[in-house]
């Protein structure tokens, strides 16, 4: 029987490549994110290289929709709980309360919404492995990043009390915390300025979504003994939140 594995905001970007990367591993997939026909692109794209994928579409913000959606599954080995976002760049007192609203209902709420449904069936097969990104924004506050970054300090702190929680139910969990990754990410923070977004990334070899698939894959294929708890990624050239050199 094949591993299956569950994975949020698989439309694009690192959620995508997740999907497609742990697809070459043997999992059977179910990707869930917002865009249907994205989806189905993805779906077709997996199961035309030989792999299983089922899609559902639906926002993480819902919690009756995700406990609709996500109920009916009866089991899940792998959670990847990817869904989230940034939006805008802004002094605290110019903050839109829309974005704020958006990121803490997507990176925090949408995030416990989704490991409510599915953590149970975990416990009640005694095995999983739940994989929360997270990001280097986590522990390093920065300027106009307010919530953005409460946010996932929000992800770094469940995810530290998770681990706790499940640690008797032999469920895994790990925080990936990715520096400066070129995928939608910052077109979405600037409201779909592409200017802006690729200004992000001047002079620098960012990491992609491939790149932190690869560390996931790694990460859920250790053997049952071994957990990564948390990993850091960052492109050679970022030493930070704060440090990036730029040629």
């Amino acid at each position: 029987m094949k591993k299956q594995a569950l994975i949020t905001g698989a439309t694009s970007g690192i959620g995508r490549a997740t999907a497609l990367r742990l697809a070459r591993e043997g999992y059977a997939i179910i990707a869930t994110g917002r865009r249907a026909e994205r989806l189905e692109e993805l779906r077709k794209e997996i199961e035309a290289a030989g792999g299983e994928c089922r899609t559902l579409c639906f926002d993480v913000r819902d919690r009756l929709r995700v406990e609709e959606m996500l109920s009916p599954i009866e089991r899940v080995d792998l959670l990847v709980n990817n869904a989230g976002l940034a939006a805008g760049l802004e002094h605290i007192d110019r903050g839109s309360t829309e974005d704020w609203d958006a990121m803490i209902d997507t990176n925090v709420k949408g995030l416990l919404y989704v490991t409510r449904v599915i953590s149970p069936k975990m416990v009640s097969a005694g095995h999983g492995h739940i994989i929360n990104l997270g990001s280097i924004a986590g522990t390093e506050a920065y300027e106009n990043g307010a919530v953005y970054c409460a946010s996932k300090h929000a992800v770094h702190a469940l995810s530290q009390s998770m681990r706790a929680d499940l640690l008797s139910s032999g469920i895994k969990v790990t925080e990936i915390r990715p520096g400066m990754v070129e995928t939608e990410f910052s077109e979405v923070r600037f409201h779909g300025d592409k200017t802006r977004a690729a200004g992000v990334y001047r002079g620098v070899e960012p990491l992609t979504g491939d790149d932190i698939a690869e560390a996931i894959a790694w990460a859920a294929q250790l053997p049952a003994h071994m957990n990564v708890n948390d990993m850091v990624l960052m492109p050679a050239q970022q030493a930070g939140a704060f440090y990036t050199y730029r040629k």
